[in-house]
């Protein structure tokens, strides 16, 4: 019985640490900045929205950033994103009534977009690479994955994963032998 256990608890294990918090150190790789978020577009979980649905929202695109951006830094390097604007995907309709006053309507007419400028430093604070993004996504329907089907940010977060994909490829390990 010991012996079937003990795989179960590594796979256990191992499954974990591959959905676990971002780390203190892949935290401080990126610097995730919202520059007058009461200006964004659209960052509510509903038609009025409120000031905790946007800060909800815009703290689980920056864990999700925390997370997945260092996958695509070499050691020392720094990330630093400032969001200008961000309208998520799909729009709230209110002319369906009071009882679709938080319910997103998410067609192809309201694609996700993001404003935001970002800079890559090195060990030594010195500017790898740096510019300004204008990301929309008007295939953002295709893109998504099944699987994420019910994170509410399943289009923002594919945008920009594909985003971090396309303009940091991931760092080459150093070759074991050496």
């Amino acid at each position: 019985m010991k012996n079937q256990i003990a795989p179960l608890v590594a796979l256990f294990v191992s499954a974990t640490a591959l959905f676990a918090a971002p780390s203190a150190a892949q935290k401080n790789q990126v610097d995730v900045i919202y520059d007058h978020p009461e200006n964004f577009t659209d960052v509510k979980d509903s038609q009025m929205g409120s000031e905790k649905g946007r800060d909800s929202y815009l703290a689980l695109l920056k864990e999700h950033l925390q997370d997945r951006a260092p996958r695509h830094l070499a050691e020392g390097q720094k990330l630093t994103l400032t969001f200008t604007n961000i309208d998520m995907a799909g729009d709230f309709e209110p002319w369906r009534g009071m009882d679709f006053n938080d319910v997103r309507i998410v067609k192809e007419i309201y694609p996700p977009r993001m404003n935001f400028t970002y800079k890559l430093t090195d060990a030594t604070g010195a500017v790898v690479k740096q510019g300004e993004e204008k990301l929309i996504d008007m295939s953002f329907q295709m893109s998504s994955s099944p699987i994420h089907a019910n994170d509410s940010l399943r289009y923002e977060k594919a945008m920009l994963d594909s985003w971090l994909r396309d303009n940091f490829p991931k760092p080459k390990k150093a070759d074991a032998k050496k």
